[in-house]
């Protein structure tokens, strides 16, 4: 490899915009499920575009007029939202879209610009086909948007990956270390590439993921960091909840973990929601992965997912005592979590030149 190492911020850093995608696929939405996802996007948009510009992708002209009819009466500050027509399928940005980075700090600022990281995906392993149209988004939208790109050479989601901008990643083995993403790779080369490409110095491995989750296990359900040494990460309360033991593994490794100078996080526990559902979803599971860690950090606003009268405001006052000077606004989202994602799954940020100055 060149000596030229990338580098990605934390999701607290300046944003340019947040890359969105109208959800018109029917077989994640069946039946008038499609109407209240569109219903939880539209509430999104309202909520994000006050605070950053929104480049929202449209797959069709059915979509397109869907997604009119939906937000032509919201709130919004139409100067900060941009609709694009692209082909895509489905509403997963976060995982199949491209992840921002800038060269190391270490580089002239002549040199400096912001990239976008063009990944393989496969739809989790192959699950979900087709995805070539998903997988061609993050090129795609280098040229609209007149950036250059650097393809690492190996499947990844972003939303598997979490980082503090400060050296440290956070991950699962099920599913960076699972057959069906990167078969030729093993657990060193997955380590060597992030370190290379998002400019990380440790990785800490949690096991597994949420019940019901067909990711496999994506780290965003799980565990995130809200500043540099403090992590939100999820933990069930009933011993008998099928995630329980899960839960407690990964808080055992978080608890144990140290940032890149030694020192110990602060782990602070999120509540799970009710993860069982009635009937099933359309891939025949009982249970969603519903998780309030599947929040977005977004300029001057957090928006926070909820799910479960139980514990809703209890974990809305978590989060502004942790980002006390960002506004936070709570989005129901049972009706989007059916879908096998939540508010982090459908954003994804875009860097700007400022976020190289944290």
């Amino acid at each position: 490899m060149s000596q030229v190492r990338y580098y990605m911020p934390a999701e607290w850093a300046p944003h340019a915009m947040t890359l969105m995608v109208w959800p018109d696929n029917r077989e994640t939405w069946p039946g008038d499920r499609l109407n209240r996802a569109e219903y939880v996007f539209a509430e999104i948009l309202e909520a994000l575009t006050p605070h950053e510009e929104v480049l929202l992708l449209i797959a069709s002209e059915q979509a397109q007029q869907a997604a009119a009819a939906m937000i032509r009466y919201r709130e919004l500050d139409w100067n900060r939202i941009r609709l694009i027509r692209m082909p895509v399928n489905d509403v997963w940005i976060r995982d199949f879209g491209p992840i921002s980075v800038i060269p190391q700090k270490n580089i002239a600022a002549s040199q400096r610009e912001i990239l976008l990281t063009d990944w393989e995906y496969n739809a989790w392993g192959g699950k979900y086909p087709p995805f070539g149209a998903d997988n061609a988004v993050p090129k795609n939208l280098a040229k609209l948007l007149d950036l250059p790109t650097v393809e690492p050479g190996m499947v990844l989601e972003g939303g598997s990956i979490e980082v503090n901008g400060a050296g440290c990643l956070i991950t699962t083995e099920s599913v960076l270390l699972n057959p069906n993403r990167n078969p030729g790779l093993n657990r060193s080369e997955i380590e060597e590439k992030l370190c290379y490409y998002l400019g990380v110095e440790k990785i800490i491995w949690l096991k597994n993921g949420l019940k019901g989750d067909d990711t496999d296990g994506h780290i965003d359900d799980l565990a995130r960091f809200v500043s540099e040494r403090t992590i939100f990460v999820t933990v069930a309360g009933d011993r008998d909840d099928p995630n329980y033991e899960t839960l407690q593994e990964n808080w055992h490794i978080l608890k144990e973990a140290t940032d890149v100078n030694g020192k110990p996080f602060e782990v602070i526990e999120l509540p799970l929601p009710k993860t069982r559902i009635e009937g099933t979803t359309v891939d025949g599971s009982e249970y969603v992965p519903a998780s309030y860690a599947n929040f977005y950090v977004a300029n001057r606003c957090v928006l926070v997912p909820t799910y479960d009268e139980r514990y809703d405001d209890e974990v809305l006052r978590m989060f502004q005592s942790v980002f006390p000077d960002r506004y936070i606004k709570g989005i129901p989202c049972n009706d989007l979590v059916w879908g096998q994602g939540s508010i982090h799954c459908v954003t994804q940020q875009v860097l700007t030149s400022k976020s190289q100055e944290i």
